[in-house]
């Protein structure tokens, strides 16, 4: 794709105006498949690896946390590719055809019974089944790398590349752009639905193969339509390193640290930029050292060095930077709430009664977070159709709440979570132990609340990092929410792997067995509750301090 074209990202006289919605089916039909695909083919795969790779739960959780923390590291690498040198555009095609790779290699494990060990025997069963070999653990891993380079390429642009479809400097735009996110989400939610219904239906129920072969099929539709739609985007050229600036600023705020304050002196210039430039800023005082590096001296002009004079924008958008890094990382730990959902929650499930009320249908273990994905699609529509304009009205303020209480809203129900996951897990441990199940509707309360923490939660920070960093550098705050989502997965296997160590210590029963009857799971989930407790004060003093910045 030719990106001669196109304009830069923060000047308002674009060279083809945006179509905003016009644009959108075929962005939203692209991203729908492609996370149809990816969820479609991951969703359930902590139980291909227990039953076909033969891992323990500990083992297979592990690999999953790993995995998902190297998924989700990738975007930040996407990111700064893509606003460096190569467009959002192509790197999205670049991740969507990795993408493809990784699923046609775990398809072909599957398929081919030599990539995958064979199948416990009645005797085996008794004792131990065959461990997977090096060879067959190597192309699993193979095809999960490219997943996650793909991944990459994919998550960190998309948001981004849909938002350029915007015009922010009218009103349709603006409002475009911010019912863009709920939608957004609400399509992500109508995926993960399909995925753990109709996708973890055919693994379970037909076949390993032709579960994994849709999923397949369906990510090459989607990089298909990507391309249908090609005439209807706007593509915003990258404008070189993004850290280069950044480098600048505070190299020369260092240099010039003993110079007066700008607003002392006449001697700076206080904007570099074009005209044509929007949204523009003015010195704030917030973290005033690096105010210096806006001042030009005399030797700076002597020799010629225009290159090393920083802009207002330029200090003001390292100002932005920094000033998300808290929000960040409170971030981090409020995920492990959501990380437990997929190991642990899978593991409760496969102790309890999976059939459906009324009816011979055995549900899928994995399926039970299908409860937290319809809160989350009731919700999220009723919330921009009915509820936002109300709350509007009593709140005076756009979206009726702002960015950060909807996320402090969503780590208050991420405790609830935790708290309610422990008390259930306790009941349904001793029912157990006395030889009763319960339903796997038991759950269903632990799983409600984790739909609202995802809605007010991630919904909230997709926005806030696309929203609060400089235009230029929108990818890589994209790509933060996926950041945050990798260093939480590192930090729930190590926690993991803690726990199950400490509390193992002097031949005592471990809280986090392999049979979860005679783990302590319960005190885990306490465990978890205490750390996001203590996640969210940090977060409310953060917040507190935050300056919402128009970028």
């Amino acid at each position: 794709m030719d990106e001669e074209e196109t304009v830069s990202s923060d000047s308002t006289m674009r060279r083809r105006k945006p179509l905003g919605w016009k644009a959108m089916p075929y962005i939203l039909a692209n991203e729908t498949l492609e996370r149809l695909a990816s969820f479609g083919l991951t969703s359930n795969f902590m139980v291909y690896m227990v039953r076909e790779y033969h891992m323990d739960q500990v083992q297979a959780a592990t690999l999953i946390n790993t995995w998902s923390a190297l998924t989700n590291f990738a975007p930040i690498i996407g990111a700064f590719i893509s606003d460096s040198c190569t467009g959002k555009f192509v790197t999205i095609v670049f991740g969507s055809i990795s993408e493809l790779l990784g699923m046609l290699v775990l398809t072909l494990t599957s398929l081919i019974p030599t990539l995958r060990p064979p199948p416990c025997t009645t005797d085996q069963i008794t004792g131990t089944c065959v461990r997977y070999s090096d060879q067959q653990l190597y192309v699993l891993l193979s095809g999960l790398f490219l997943l996650s380079l793909g991944t990459g390429g994919i998550r960190s642009c998309s948001i981004p590349f849909s938002l350029d479809q915007f015009d922010d400097s009218t009103e349709e735009g603006r409002e475009g752009s911010r019912s863009f996110f709920s939608w957004y989400y609400t399509t992500h939610t109508i995926v993960q639905l399909i995925s753990m219904t109709l996708v973890l239906y055919v693994q379970n129920n037909i076949s390993w193969a032709l579960g994994f072969a849709i999923p397949t099929a369906l990510n090459l539709f989607a990089l298909v339509l990507l391309f249908v739609g090609v005439r209807f985007y706007v593509f915003v050229r990258p404008e070189g390193s993004v850290f280069s600036g950044i480098f600048k600023v505070l190299v020369d705020a260092y240099k010039k640290r003993n110079l007066p304050p700008p607003s002392e002196i006449e001697h700076y210039r206080p904007l570099l930029e074009t005209s044509s430039q929007s949204n523009k800023l003015v010195l704030t005082d917030q973290f005033s050292f690096l105010n210096k590096a806006v001042i030009v001296t005399n030797n700076d002009e002597a020799r010629n060095e225009e290159w090393k004079i920083c802009t207002m924008r330029q200090i003001e958008e390292i100002k932005s930077i920094i000033s998300i890094i808290p929000i960040f990382a409170s971030s981090i730990i409020g995920f492990l709430a959501m990380n437990q959902q997929n190991t642990f929650t899978v593991s409760q499930a496969l102790k309890m009664d999976l059939q459906f009320p009324g009816t011979s249908y055995l549900i899928p273990p994995a399926s039970i977070i299908v409860i937290s994905l319809l809160t989350i699609g009731i919700w999220l529509p009723f919330y921009e159709t009915v509820l936002v304009r109300h709350i509007e009205n009593i709140t005076k303020q756009e979206g009726g709440i702002s960015l950060l209480q909807k996320v402090g809203i969503g780590n208050f129900f991420s405790i609830l979570t935790m708290i309610i996951s422990g008390i259930l897990e306790r009941e349904r441990r001793d029912l157990s132990r006395a030889g009763l199940s319960r339903s796997v509707f038991w759950l269903a309360p632990q799983q409600v609340l984790m739909g609202f923490y995802e809605v007010f939660t991630i919904v909230g920070l997709t926005e806030f990092f696309n929203k609060q960093v400089p235009i230029n550098m929108r990818s890589i705050g994209n790509s933060l929410l996926y950041l945050g989502m990798s260093f939480a997965s590192y930090l729930s296997s190590a926690t993991v792997s803690i726990v199950h160590s400490v509390t193992a210590r002097g031949g005592k029963q471990s809280w986090l067995t392999d049979d979860i009857d005679t783990g302590k799971l319960d005190y885990f989930y306490y465990f978890i509750a205490a750390l996001s407790t203590l996640n969210l004060i940090f977060f409310l003093c953060c917040a507190q301090r935050y300056r919402y910045r128009n970028m």
